[in-house]
């Protein structure tokens, strides 16, 4: 996914990342196919959308949710935040910004972008969508305490970064980093980009992880009273709590904790299941050469445990025996497999009573 928009994954890693703008052309339709005007029609119009998965900005204010929202209800119980379509559709006229929150919680083709993303970066990530009427800017110049890439779908914008102007137009990708200074108006046209948000972790927040830990070995009791008079009691009965803690961290094998973060990144993304019902109803006709494919956005990290195999999804851990540890690096090297594939590690009927539990799982899907 770096590739498609950075042009080279590997020069953006060592040479861009978390440093300066970067800007690339990429093949148009590979990018407008993610997020269209109908899309977000259909969204907006007929999908039942409720606040806070839209906001509404103009002249750099974001507009109250009740100029555009209504009640209405469901099963006989109420809700509340539903998006009007006809008072949305007003606001637009009128040279209001439009902006869709957290697609990537509910449009597929995003869900995947941004889930690749996260495991080739090792940072959350999220995606917002902004329409803009011809000729407006939703906000005014401001920078984010995240990193940003940009991509437009439908229409130009003429972004303004650092100072410096940029046409953004279908097919160009923008990469801010935090702090960056950027505003953005739409030109002749309606305006459609995607932003995709990078909600960094950072060397304090992993430091501050390990020493919390260290920290929480020490006793949770009283502060001797009448310390106020005396401050020498308190600092005699601190010392030997901060020198534990010194050495609690000092003995912090750095790549036990460089493990910990990547087991907690790779057990904590959402749930990447869409499709899992489909291929639920095809699982009994699954056999040696169904087609199969790995989901994208899901990683298969194996990790050993004595006598199993510890198997990271993303949102969880499978654990399964240790002798299939050679069929799930099989499966973990492919894209794209058939059960017959595995044979040469396991007999056939095993094979394909692993590919059903590994769709079951999420990891592989039928294609």
């Amino acid at each position: 996914m770096l590739d498609l928009l950075t042009g080279d994954a590997q020069a953006f890693l060592t040479k861009t990342w978390a440093s300066r703008v970067h800007v690339h052309h990429a093949e148009p339709a590979a990018l407008t196919g993610l997020l269209g005007v109908a899309d977000v029609d259909r969204l907006l119009t007929s999908s039942a959308i409720r606040t806070p998965a839209v906001r509404v900005a103009r002249d750099g204010a974001v507009l109250p949710e009740s100029g555009y929202t209504r009640g209405g209800s469901l099963a006989g119980r109420p809700l509340t935040g539903l998006v009007d379509p006809a008072k949305l559709l007003g606001l637009l006229d009128d040279g209001a910004t439009v902006v869709l929150q957290g697609l990537q919680r509910y449009w597929p083709p995003l869900a995947d972008l941004v889930a690749q993303l996260e495991l080739e970066l090792g940072h959350p990530c999220q995606a917002n969508a902004y329409l803009t009427p011809p000729g407006a800017q939703g906000f005014a110049v401001h920078s984010d305490s995240h990193d940003v890439f940009v991509f437009q779908t439908h229409g130009t914008k003429l972004w303004e970064i650092d100072g410096t102007e940029l046409l953004l137009e279908p097919g160009v990708v923008a990469y801010l980093p935090t702090g960056t200074p950027h505003a953005a108006r739409a030109q002749e046209s309606m305006s459609l980009h995607v932003t995709l948000g990078i909600n960094q972790l950072t060397w304090r927040a992993l430091v501050e992880r390990a020493v919390t830990e260290a920290v929480a070995q020490v006793p949770d009791t009283h502060l001797p009273a009448g310390y106020l008079q005396d401050p020498s009691v308190l600092a005699e009965g601190l010392a030997p709590h901060l020198a534990a803690v010194a050495d609690a961290v000092r003995a912090e094998a750095p790549g036990a904790v460089a493990e910990r973060q990547v087991r907690r990144f790779l057990t904590g993304r959402p749930p990447r299941l869409a499709g899992s019902l489909v291929d639920r109803v095809a699982l009994a006709a699954l056999d040696r050469g169904t087609p199969l494919e790995r989901r994208p956005g899901v990683p298969c990290v194996l990790e050993d445990a004595e006598d199993r195999l510890r198997v990271l999804l993303g949102d969880r851990v499978l654990v399964v025996p240790a002798r299939l540890r050679p069929a799930l690096e099989e499966v973990a090297r492919r894209d794209t497999l058939v059960p017959g594939d595995l044979e040469g590690v396991l007999d056939l009927p095993s094979a394909v009573v692993l590919c059903r539990r590994l769709v079951r799982e999420g990891l592989l899907r039928i294609a």
